[in-house]
């Protein structure tokens, strides 16, 4: 198996993808002119060794990775049975509510709710036809308390001119009873004479 490692440089260092592996970083030396063959292979068996090491990170971390996503795709599966099963209860509940006759927003029975609307209907029916009721009683009480009310003003109209009429005659009794009195005196004066 061949796994692609990045370059950094022209320097010949390796740098591992993984930032939480281990690093060595081999030390490198300048040659001057030619480079010895032990110098070379010393390197190249550093390089190794990192790769290596590298490489056995690398494998651990799939590892790893495959089991996490192994595991992951169990919790899946099993959240879709879950799931499966959530949606079988929600139907079969469902079903179950409407052979109730159940609202499912309410938790009452449907045909609870309309009588428990229809007996309000008919209460508040009830108590307008008695509101009206009383309402006519009143407005026929009203009626008679006004036409009664017109007798009174009349009786009391016929009242008033009845009795400007006896001071009018009380005067006129007055006037006649003072020149009564007055011709009676004369006539007493005449007969004293």
């Amino acid at each position: 198996m061949t796994s692609k490692i990045p370059r950094s440089g022209q320097d010949g260092v390796f740098k591992p993808h993984n930032e939480n592996a281990p690093r060595k970083i081999p030390t490198t030396k300048k040659q001057k002119g030619p480079s010895s063959r032990y110098g070379q292979q010393s390197d190249i068996r550093d390089q190794n060794q990192l790769l290596v090491v590298v490489n056995e990170e690398l494998q651990k971390n799939l590892t790893e990775t495959k089991q996490r996503m192994a595991q992951l795709e169990q919790q899946c599966s099993d959240l879709q049975g879950e799931n499966g099963n959530f949606q079988k209860q929600l139907k079969d509940c469902h079903v179950l509510l409407v052979a109730g006759n159940i609202d499912p927003v309410l938790g009452e029975r449907i045909g609870q709710t309309t009588q428990q609307n229809e007996d309000e209907r008919k209460d508040v029916v009830n108590v307008s036809r008695d509101l009206l009721g009383e309402l006519n009683t009143f407005c026929d009480m009203t009626t008679k308390q006004s036409e009664r009310l017109d007798e009174i003003q009349n009786t009391m109209k016929d009242l008033k001119e009845a009795r400007e009429l006896l001071l009018q005659e009380r005067e006129s009794l007055s006037l006649e009873v003072e020149e009564m009195e007055k011709a009676l005196e004369q006539a007493e004066m005449l007969l004293v004479k």
